[in-house]
């Protein structure tokens, strides 16, 4: 398994008036599946990305990704964890502005450690259909352009994992969906494993796995 969760809870807000946001999940994911996380605003699903990508602490509960047990380490220990071994997708791409696609894909292989990042952003922009757009900057792409370069800044580094999160949400049907198949054809290449976090149910069935979430705990999920 390279996501092993148990009885993971998240609670915000003080003592006297607590905000209990997730209520004890136990969630599993095999190397190498896509799995869908779907269920209404305020379920769950982002507060449960950030814990199993290390973006959040849960309040108890084991959480181990990797082979890595994350409720053990420090920020400094999870930052370094993130690094290299999971790739993230968000809705609204958060690309920097003043760096150009190829350095926008470039820099986290840096931090990793490649010593030719900057030949593997090129390939990889190359792989998501931008080998021509490799020095424009964000403000200069479309919707789709960008999260193209997001997907590739994300697999880039070869991580284990990959969440994305409403990948699609800032983007019109068509390119959405074309964004999507890039996501899916990526994956496979490289053999990532996918957690994607939706409210649209024709997304998930793309995915291997469906788990449903409802305030704060798992409903269904058909790999059981």
């Amino acid at each position: 398994m390279v996501i092993a969760a148990r009885d993971v809870t998240l609670t915000l807000g003080d003592a006297a008036a607590p905000t209990h946001i997730l209520k004890g999940v136990d969630f599993a994911v095999r190397r190498g599946e896509s799995v869908a996380l779907l269920g209404p605003s305020g379920s769950g699903k982002s507060s449960l990305m950030a814990i199993l990508s290390g973006l959040e602490r849960a309040t108890g509960g084991e959480v181990r990704v990797a082979g890595l047990d994350f409720a053990a380490l420090d920020e400094d220990e999870l930052a370094k964890a993130r690094r290299g071994r999971i790739g993230i997708v968000l809705q609204a791409f958060h690309l920097l502005p003043t760096m150009t696609a190829r350095e926008n894909v470039a820099v986290p292989m840096e931090l990793a450690g490649s010593d030719d990042a900057f030949a593997r952003a090129d390939a990889e922009l190359a792989a998501v259909g931008l080998g021509h757009r490799l020095d424009h900057y964000p403000a200069q792409l479309s919707g789709g352009e960008q999260q193209r370069v997001a997907i590739a800044r994300a697999l880039g580094p070869r991580p284990t994992l990959v969440f994305a999160d409403e990948p699609t949400g800032n983007l019109d049907a068509a390119t959405g969906a074309q964004v999507m198949d890039l996501l899916f054809d990526r994956q496979r290449a490289t053999g990532a494993t996918l957690l994607v976090i939706t409210h649209d149910p024709a997304l998930a069935e793309r995915c291997d796995r469906i788990v449903t979430l409802g305030d704060g705990r798992i409903v269904s999920d058909s790999g059981r």
